[in-house]
């Protein structure tokens, strides 16, 4: 039996073979992430394979780089799997020097297969890969949005301190309206009392009007903020709400593509409290196949919502912190869903409360709503079917 390990990398990666007694079959081989590296690495492997012995193929899941190389092995049938790089890094620890090359990576990972103590990555089928793209897409475009949004806030604490009273929503439609229109206190002050009325009364479809006007004219009168160049405050909150505007624009056709994903999958994950169609495309495009986990504690730590274990000797901390070990996406996802989860249904509202009266803080309150929550994730998908209130 062989083993070869691939150390993966941007624009190279580095392949080594050792035999079923750890033996290394000469020095590793480097070649480029392309058709002719690719060509290289198989050119490789039947020099050091001659009679056909069976061979075992294991990389890291190293950020998305792994991807490519993986569907051309599994195109050429050879067996292969993806181990989370902390098991391989297990194995580093072992050695005394801890040497960390490309060619001795490459053999360490050779190691891990031989020793068995790995559990591959399962790679999920074409539709639950799609959704997970796009989950992951919406959340970049999203935290994109909030940055724009801060950027909004920062010029406005500027220029429009006061800003922020006269709006229940600084982001709402007719707050944008006004803001990329006349969003300086010097702006406002120009435009007279009947033009901004019908504005905002278009942009708000009635509900605000000449007494908003007035108040807004009021405050911009009063204002406090800088105004000394006025023209490039108005200039740069002209063109982040317009940025605000077409990002969300783009979010709402990635739903709107994540909801159409989620029909063809045919999950029942939404019924899970707190789970809408975004977080939903999360859970199910982070997970995959909820198969590969044995039972939810293993879930709970890929999500990384485990508490860690502080404890030396006859000490034990009592202030444990999420381990934050797995994927950042799945851990945010849930969370999130556990805010919403702990304030609307009965049930995770109740476990919410008692660990308050347990004088938990907060936080701590939540991570342990959304471990419970990991639990019932499990549970539904599991058993794919939908989520129902049991009452005790």
């Amino acid at each position: 039996m062989l083993y070869m390990g691939i150390d993966i990398g941007k624009n190279h990666h580095e392949a080594g073979i050792i035999t079923g007694e750890g033996k290394h079959l000469g020095q590793s081989l480097r070649f480029a992430n392309d058709a002719a590296g690719y060509a290289k690495l198989l050119g490789f492997i039947e020099t050091k394979r001659p009679s056909e012995e069976p061979l075992t193929i294991g990389m890291e899941a190293t950020g998305h780089y792994w991807l490519a190389l993986y569907s051309f092995l599994f195109e050429k049938a050879y067996d292969v799997c993806v181990i989370n790089p902390i098991q391989s890094d297990s194995l580093r620890n072992f050695h005394i020097r801890q040497t960390k090359t490309d060619s001795v990576d490459s053999f360490l990972i050779a190691e891990v297969l031989r020793f068995g103590q790995y559990e591959p990555t399962l790679l999920a089928d074409e539709d639950i890969i799609a959704l997970r793209n796009l989950a992951r897409f919406r959340e970049g475009m999203v935290d994109t949005c909030s940055d724009y949004k801060r950027q909004v806030v920062a010029v406005l604490d500027q220029v429009f301190p006061e800003y922020e009273k006269l709006f229940s929503d600084v982001f709402g439609e007719s707050s944008k309206v006004f803001l990329k229109t006349y969003g300086t206190p010097d702006q406002c002050l120009q435009v007279n009392t009947k033009t901004l009325s019908t504005l905002l009364k278009k942009a708000s479809r009635g509900r605000f009007g000449t007494a908003k006007a007035q108040e807004l004219k009021s405050a911009a009168s009063a204002s406090c903020g800088v105004r000394i160049a006025n023209e490039t405050f108005a200039f740069q909150l002209q063109l982040l709400i317009q940025q605000i505007e077409f990002t969300e624009k783009q979010i709402d056709q990635i739903e709107e593509r994540i909801a159409k994903q989620l029909e063809k999958v045919n999950s029942v994950v939404t019924t899970i409290p707190g789970v809408g169609p975004a977080i939903g495309a999360i859970i199910i495009g982070e997970i995959g196949d909820i198969s590969r986990f044995s039972n939810p504690k293993k879930l709970v730590a890929f999500a990384g919502i485990d508490p860690t274990v502080m404890q030396s000797g006859s000490f034990s901390g009592s202030h444990n912190r999420l381990s934050k070990r797995g994927s950042p996406f799945l851990r945010r996802a849930i969370w999130m869903a556990a805010v919403v989860a702990s304030r609307n249904d009965p049930v995770f509202k109740a476990f919410y409360e008692k660990k308050r009266g347990e004088g938990k803080s907060h936080g701590t309150a939540i991570g342990a709503v959304a471990r419970k929550l990991t639990y019932t994730i499990f549970a539904v998908l599991t058993a794919n079917k939908p989520y129902e209130i049991r009452v005790t």
